[in-house]
């Protein structure tokens, strides 16, 4: 991965007004992917959404990280589903022509 891909813990929290220690702990639970690069802690971009989502969800809704895990995981089978039902109608329609 390039570093132009990777996003400073540092900018990040200073941006968005967050405590590391949150960053961190989101790490922790496997919420978020931190990458180490000799000793500075970075965040890949395209993670940036998820992080974002999860600013929201703990600081606007005051979600704790117990919350935030189950949040995810509830989303990731909604897309999972989503995409299954996405593929059931695309094989109908061939039955349907």
């Amino acid at each position: 991965m390039e570093s132009k891909d990777l996003i400073p813990a540092e900018e990040i929290c200073s941006h968005y007004h967050v405590e590391y220690s949150f960053i961190n702990e989101l790490q922790e639970h496997e919420l978020i992917e931190l990458n180490v690069v000799e000793e500075a802690t970075y965040l890949p971009a395209d993670h940036l959404g998820d992080l974002e989502r999860f600013i929201r969800l703990h600081y606007d809704l005051d979600i704790n990280m117990e919350g935030l895990e189950a949040v995810n995981h509830l989303l990731k089978q909604m897309h999972t589903m989503q995409h299954q039902i996405s593929s059931l109608e695309n094989k109908l329609r061939l039955y349907e022509d």
